[in-house]
């Protein structure tokens, strides 16, 4: 039986952190093709944004093994910037420093996707209005994928060099070794509203949005998370009130949680460890 959802719909993800062999060249990448700023910067770790807000930290572990292709990890870091002009400029980053995976309309969002030096996947996107989004009877959001008109984003580039202000990281994408056990944690337990789901694929969000989580088992991961790669990401809840109901979710299901007062550490199911603090 699935719970209702207690996660407001105010909730968000906030910054995601890599462990990485090679911190230049990553800092290289995520500034000069995704279009980062450099926010700090040590011989070892580096916090990536706008210049507002951080989004990115990357973590310099050159014993760290390579993350083996059974384990859990991450799909992709979606970084969603506020306008398709914004969009048109990263499109032009990518074709001018680096090279395009793949893009695509998902009806809710329009997106592009690379891959950064070490393998991690990349997603770059801007949001259609939420008025045209696609809804089935129950409300929930509808997500599907057609090709995306390249040379239509191309034509709204800003010519920009780095991301603008408003952009945020909109969803991390997961690999999963079971989409039931995800289903378990991030819905049943700590309260995330299910959006679409298939044999394969899981997208929750927050409130109404299409997804801040998506969870995939589509290359057959089936070991715990581990290596290099996603190292953790934040979930950002409004209150205490609602950190202190996640807690409880938390205690409820004798799943052993790290509490910091402020906010609390968990791992999943894949051994993935996700934070979630308060604004």
């Amino acid at each position: 039986m699935t719970a209702d959802p207690i996660i407001p719909k105010t909730a968000r993800i906030g910054r995601t952190s890599l462990v990485v062999a090679d911190l230049d060249a990553m800092v290289d990448f995520y500034r000069g093709v995704v279009g980062l700023s450099v926010r700090r910067r040590t011989k070892t770790e580096a916090t990536l944004g706008t210049s507002e807000t951080p989004l990115l930290v990357l973590t310099e572990d050159e014993t760290a093994a390579s993350r083996h292709r059974e384990q859990a990890g991450l799909f992709h870091n979606a970084f969603e910037v506020p306008s398709r002009a914004a969009l048109g400029a990263a499109l032009d980053r990518i074709r001018e420093h680096w090279e395009l995976d793949g893009a695509s309309d998902h009806y809710v969002s329009e997106a592009l996707y690379l891959t950064d030096p070490e393998d991690n996947g990349v997603e770059i996107y801007t949001d259609r209005p939420r008025e045209e989004w696609p809804r089935a009877s129950g409300g929930t959001v509808q997500i599907g994928t057609v090709s995306l008109d390249l040379a239509d984003i191309a034509a709204q580039s800003n010519g920009k060099t780095t991301v603008p202000s408003g952009t945020t990281v909109g969803h991390v994408h997961l690999e999963a070794s079971s989409i039931r056990t995800a289903r378990e944690f991030y819905a049943e337990t700590l309260g995330l509203r299910v959006q679409t789901e298939a044999r394969s694929a899981l997208f929750l969000a927050a409130g109404d949005y299409h997804h801040h989580l998506g969870v995939n088992t589509w290359n057959g991961r089936s070991q715990p998370a581990g290596g290099r790669g996603l190292a953790w990401f934040e979930f950002v809840v409004p209150d205490d009130e609602t950190l202190a109901t996640v807690r409880r979710r938390l205690e409820d299901a004798d799943i052993a949680a790290t509490d910091r007062g402020d906010s609390l550490e968990v791992t999943d199911p894949d051994e993935i460890s996700i934070r979630i603090r308060t604004v």
